[in-house]
């Protein structure tokens, strides 16, 4: 299926924003895991942002599902009931809200996935998450010297986790002598839910080395888990890029790492993508963006969520 990739060094922006493409998009339902996260808040940002620039009379309602199913589906059901015309999802479930997308669809809605895959969707935008899981879990390996128990924590039921964690596994492929553990939780994308998987990682792997963690708030909370019980050795890597980790890498500390997304860019080039499959054209319907790495030694060059695209050095 056609696909458009993002880069560092080439921003491919999707055409198609002309007005008279943007005047049939009048309304516009935006469903994400929760909007007290700042990466959703901005995510929804560069949507709202973008979808105004395209149409100033747009109408647009932003919803936090804050990771409950049932919750999202609910308002899956309130925007098919609306009749908007887009829909940009952040699934909190991949495969559960398959059926209401088919309801979207069949209503004549397009259906845009934004940060994690969902079945039937029109079209997809997401970070490259399988390269996030890469770069961080490489660079914790070389920062062992190839050798330690490294612990994988689990995270929501969506395929960037999923596709996190199966990067991570590819890259430790390569360091023969590192040990590498799952430990088959729900962390639930949270500090607490990461603080409370890891109290009880602990008693099941006392000799670990690093923690990769899915998110960012995870590693917040496995860091307040392992200085709890004196395990300050232990380095903490993990995936976002987010403001909390931009605070935590300039003190010293064991969260040494974090791929870094950029939201804003992630829900601007959702809303370009839902306008150009509203046209008819199909060239493209899926768009990756790359990440790069975010630590102590190049944190002064990181412009943060705000950018247009994540600056940071490879490992």
């Amino acid at each position: 299926m056609p696909a458009s990739r993002i880069s560092f060094l080439s921003l491919a922006l999707l055409a198609g924003s002309a007005p008279a493409a943007a005047a049939n998009l009048s309304r516009i339902g935006i469903s994400v895991g929760a909007l007290d996260n700042p990466f959703y808040q901005a995510l929804a940002r560069g949507a709202v942002q973008t979808a105004h620039r395209l149409n100033p009379a747009v109408h647009i309602s932003s919803q936090s599902a804050n990771f409950t199913l049932g919750q999202q589906q609910e308002q899956l059901r309130q925007l098919i009931a609306q009749k908007v015309d887009l829909i940009l999802l952040g699934a909190v479930d991949s495969r559960a809200v398959a059926p209401l997308v088919s309801q979207a669809r069949a209503a004549g809605i397009t259906v845009v996935a934004v940060d994690v895959d969902a079945p039937d969707v029109d079209g997809t935008v997401k970070s490259d998450n399988r390269q996030a899981g890469e770069l961080v879990c490489r660079y914790l390996a070389q920062r062992l010297h190839g050798r330690g128990t490294l612990m994988i924590q689990g995270g929501p039921p969506v395929t960037s986790v999923s596709d996190r964690i199966a990067g991570c596994h590819a890259a430790l492929a390569a360091f023969p002598h590192i040990r590498a553990v799952d430990d088959g939780a729900n962390a639930q994308g949270s500090s607490l839910g990461g603080q409370r998987a890891m109290q009880q990682s602990l008693q099941r792997w006392p000799d670990l080395a690093a923690v990769f963690t899915i998110n960012d708030r995870q590693a917040l909370g496995v860091e307040k888990a392992l200085s709890a019980a004196g395990r300050k050795q232990v380095l903490i890597g993990s995936v976002d890029g987010s403001p909390d980790i931009e605070r935590a890498l300039k003190l010293p500390g064991q969260i040494v790492v974090s791929a870094s997304q950029s939201p804003y860019l992630l829900g601007r080039e959702a809303v370009k993508l839902g306008v150009k499959l509203r046209r008819g054209d199909t060239s493209v319907r899926h768009v990756t963006v790359q990440v790069g790495l975010v630590t102590r030694d190049n944190l002064s060059r990181y412009q943060g969520w705000q950018a247009a695209m994540p600056s940071a050095a490879q490992p």
